[in-house]
């Protein structure tokens, strides 16, 4: 409640409702890493295939935020 106040009435600056689709892709994506043995193991758990599972990866930048685990 008090960040939406100092910044117009936006969560941390940003549309939360525009965004949400992205955060949450995001978050499944690091959940589907952080939880499987492998990369192909998080792909098949997501339902993607190898190479859409890698495109997502660059798409998302999360190759930073697990930069000793991949």
């Amino acid at each position: 409640e008090l960040s939406a106040n100092n910044i117009n009435n936006r969560l941390y600056g940003f549309d939360l409702w525009k965004k949400s689709n992205h955060i949450m892709k995001e978050a499944l994506l690091k959940f589907a890493i952080s939880t499987t043995n492998s990369k192909k193991d998080a792909s098949r758990f997501l339902g993607l295939t190898y190479l859409e599972f890698k495109r997502v990866l660059q798409q998302y930048k999360v190759k930073d935020y697990f930069s000793e685990d991949i």
